[in-house]
């Protein structure tokens, strides 16, 4: 018989998302009258920018004629899109980052996981609580031990590096599912306990095309010293509404390196160039033409039009919460609401009471860690109108009780 990875058993039994969803769905067939507002994932509900959407119709033209078709592609990523990316992400913004360290991806969730395939076992995990949970599952899935740093709102959900050391950090900002974002000054300490412990930091920048306040850092590599230290993972899914079509990149700076339990270093970007190329076969040459179009003038227009009608939804959101008195982050620079309730009920009372008084579904804070427990997070993905209507809502149901 063939045995099973057991780390596997040491998970919650669905993933976070899976059993809100099992739970709205279960709600919805006893009470079909109700019209629910869905302010839990962080999926995008409007159309594709239209510079995307003409770049796709044109590779879609190209593929229907054997002189421009393409078959297999590279794995790390056309040239055209990684050239794109190194460019208009990085260098006009004072960041070398070479064409060939950027690595075209199917979204931040899957190379944030991926990663851990070319790390060794025994290296010491730290990662903030409350976190995206994809972090926290995958290193269970692999054995690896998790130290947690605490986010909380006395730190501003912003945890100062430790005192004890660390080898592989996680860092996500603005972040999931708070919504906050850390400053230059704060990025700098982890980027120095880094190298102090010659650790390297997984950075997920999936929100960074959120940030609207002067001076907040966007990348890791905007802190110096960075590059050597540092993996960046960005993804298309919130900046262009690649939800559907899922595209992203991961940052892996050929300095930064891993130690070889025989001795010596190994650079993380020839390895993960490996690691690529055996079990990737590339993103489609139609959603890689889209997402380069977000580097167009007329693209980056649209994007920023885009993540500005998320940013009035979570300014709405935010407005009805300060109304009702209620103590919250984000909702700035991010689009998640972190929302504080009362004393005597637990997260997962709180998502019931949201959705069988107002029809809302809001997240768990405990399903994003420990200290998410006594918070919901709002997400402000949503249409304008089902936004307006939850602001209503909210302002209605006894909000006392949260």
């Amino acid at each position: 018989m063939t045995f099973i990875n057991e780390n596997f058993l040491k998970l919650s039994e669905t993933y976070l998302f899976v059993e809100i969803g099992r739970r709205v769905e279960a709600y919805c067939k006893t009470h079909p009258e109700a019209a629910i507002v869905r302010c839990g994932i962080g999926d995008v509900t409007e159309p594709l920018p239209d510079a995307c959407i003409k770049a796709m119709h044109k590779a879609v033209d190209e593929m229907a004629a054997r002189e421009t078709f393409r078959g297999y592609g590279p794995e790390a990523g056309y040239e055209f899109l990684r050239h794109a990316i190194a460019e208009g992400d990085f260098r006009q913004r004072g960041i070398e980052i070479a064409d060939d360290e950027i690595f075209i991806s199917d979204g931040s969730k899957c190379d944030c996981a991926n990663f851990l395939d070319i790390l060794g076992a025994g290296n010491r995990i730290l990662m903030p609580d409350p976190v995206y949970p994809v972090y926290a599952d995958t290193n269970i899935m692999a054995g690896n031990a998790i130290s947690f740093s605490q986010a909380t709102a006395e730190n501003g959900f912003v945890p100062a590096p430790p005192d004890a050391p660390a080898d592989l950090i996680y860092l996500c900002f603005p972040n999931n599912p708070t919504g906050a974002v850390a400053t230059k000054e704060q990025l700098a300490a982890w980027v120095a306990y880094a190298h102090r412990h010659d650790a390297i930091i997984l950075f997920d920048a999936a929100y960074e095309s959120f940030v609207r306040t002067p001076d907040l850092p966007k990348s890791i590599y905007e802190i110096p010293d960075a590059l050597d230290c540092a993996v960046e993972m960005r993804s298309f899914s919130k900046s262009g509404g690649f939800t559907g079509l899922r595209c992203g990149y991961c940052v892996v700076p050929k300095a930064v390196k891993g130690r070889k339990q025989s001795g010596g270093e190994k650079s993380l970007h020839a390895l993960w160039s490996r690691r690529q190329s055996t079990k990737f076969n590339g993103v489609a040459y139609i959603v890689q033409r889209a997402a380069e179009a977000l580097y167009s003038d007329e693209g980056r227009a649209q994007v920023a039009a885009l993540t500005g009608f998320y940013l009035e939804n979570a300014r709405l959101l935010a407005d009805a919460l300060t109304r009702a008195g209620r103590s919250f982050v984000g909702g700035v620079d991010a689009p998640y609401l972190w929302v504080k309730g009362n004393k005597g009920m637990t997260s997962w009372d709180m998502f019931a009471h949201l959705l069988e008084q107002a029809g809302i579904v809001a997240t768990p804070g405990s399903g994003f860690g420990a200290k998410g427990e006594g918070y919901f997070r709002l997400s402000a993905f949503n249409i304008r109108e089902n936004i307006e209507e939850a602001c209503r809502r909210l302002a209605a149901i006894s909000l006392e009780k949260l």
